[in-house]
C-alpha cells in the first residue's frame, strides 16, 4: 500500500476497543476536584475538541458499540482505502487485549505495551508483553503520572526496556483538548526525560505531538540526547496557544533544520470512527514537507523508514 508513491506507517494510533479497564486516572481527579467541578472542567475541554472537529469537518465519535473484531476489520478496510501500509497501536485496552487485536492482522498492525511503569511487577509484565504477546514497544503518558518519571525507583523498569531493546513513546505537554488536567505539572516538561535518556542511551524515546506545547524544551532535549525522536501525531492545535506565530509548515521546517529527518516519525493519533484514519493530517503533513523542499529520501524516512527501523520491520 502506498500514498502518492510513499509507503506509510502511522506510528501513533489508539485502537477504539470496547474493553475498558479500571479508570484510576478519573478516580484521582474526582478525589482532587470533586465530581461536580470535574464535570464542569471536562465540559470546557470538550468545547475545545468540538471546535477543532469543525475545522476539519470531523464527525463526533460514534456512540454505537462494536466488538474488537469488527473494529479491526473496519480499520483494515479504512487504511486500505487511504493507502496506509501499517498502523502501530500505542494503546488498546491493556496488553493482552491489544495483543489479541494485533494477531488478527499481523501484517497491518503492531502494538505497544501500555501498563503502569510504577506497578510492582512492571518490568516482569513488560518482558511478558514482549516475549509472549509480541508487543513492539512501550507507551506512557508522562503528564498523567503522579510520580516523577525520572525517579530512581523507575530505573529497574528502564533497565528492562533497554535489555529488551524497545522504543518508548512518552507523552509530555498538554493532554487531549484544551483545558486538560495533568496529574503532575513537572512531568509535562520533556526535559524531565533528560537524566533517563542519558542514563539509558540505548533506549530510543519518541516524544509525540512535537512536545504538545513544549517545543523549545523538546528541541533542547533532542540536542542533548540523540536517542530522542519526535512524532508528528495529532492535530497539533497547541500551536494556536504559542506566544509567537507558528503553523505546521514552520513547525516542520524548524524541527527538520534542527535535527534532520532521521529522528522524526509520522503519526496521526487516530482512534475513533466514523473518522477512522485521519487522512487529513497525512495530507497536511506531506504537503508541508514538500513545500519546504524536503528531499524524497527525507520524506520516506519520516513517513515510513524511521518507524520501520524502530519497530524492527523490513524496509
Amino acid at each position: 500500500m502506498v500514498f502518492r508513491g510513499i509507503k506509510i506507517i502511522d506510528f501513533h494510533c489508539h485502537f477504539p476497543t470496547s474493553y475498558r479497564g479500571p479508570d484510576t486516572g478519573s478516580q484521582r481527579l474526582v478525589e482532587k476536584y470533586g465530581a461536580e467541578k470535574l464535570k464542569f472542567l471536562r465540559e470546557q475541554s470538550r468545547q475545545y475538541r468540538d471546535d477543532w472537529r469543525l475545522v476539519y469537518g470531523f464527525d463526533p465519535p460514534e456512540t454505537v458499540t462494536h466488538t474488537d473484531e469488527e473494529q479491526a476489520a473496519r480499520w483494515v478496510k479504512d487504511i486500505d482505502t487511504k493507502g496506509v501500509d501499517r498502523v502501530n497501536w500505542v494503546t488498546g485496552g491493556g496488553n493482552d487485549n491489544l495483543a489479541k487485536i494485533v494477531k488478527m492482522y499481523p501484517h497491518r498492525f503492531t502494538g505497544f505495551a501500555h501498563h503502569s511503569m510504577f506497578s510492582e511487577d512492571a518490568p516482569v509484565e513488560l518482558e511478558r508483553a514482549v516475549k509472549e504477546l509480541g508487543m513492539k514497544g512501550y507507551k506512557i503518558i508522562a503528564s498523567a503520572q503522579t510520580r516523577p518519571i525520572d525517579d530512581k525507583s523507575t530505573y529497574p523498569f528502564w533497565e528492562a526496556v533497554e535489555k529488551l531493546e524497545l522504543p518508548v513513546v512518552i507523552h509530555f505537554g498538554v493532554l487531549g483538548g484544551g483545558g486538560s488536567m495533568p496529574s503532575d505539572q513537572r512531568n509535562m516538561n520533556p526535559l524531565t526525560l533528560w537524566e533517563i535518556a542519558k542514563m539509558f542511551p540505548k533506549i530510543n524515546f519518541v516524544v509525540p505531538h512535537f512536545g504538545a506545547g513544549w517545543l523549545r524544551e523538546l528541541l533542547m532535549l533532542c540536542w542533548f540526547c540523540r536517542n530522542v525522536y519526535i512524532d508528528t501525531s495529532g492535530s497539533n492545535q497547541w500551536m494556536t496557544w504559542m506566544p509567537f506565530e507558528l503553523d505546521l509548515k514552520s513547525l516542520f521546517r524548524r524541527t527538520i533544520e534542527s535535527m534532520g529527518p532521521d529522528r522524526i516519525i509520522f503519526g496521526t493519533d487516530s482512534s475513533y470512527f466514523p473518522r477512522g484514519f485521519s487522512i487529513e493530517y497525512l495530507e497536511d503533513q506531506m504537503k508541508v514537507c514538500r513545500l519546504i523542499g524536503l528531499e524524497q529520501s527525507g520524506i520516506e524516512k519520516i513517513f515510513y523508514k524511521n518507524a520501520a527501523k524502530l519497530l524492527k520491520l523490513e524496509i
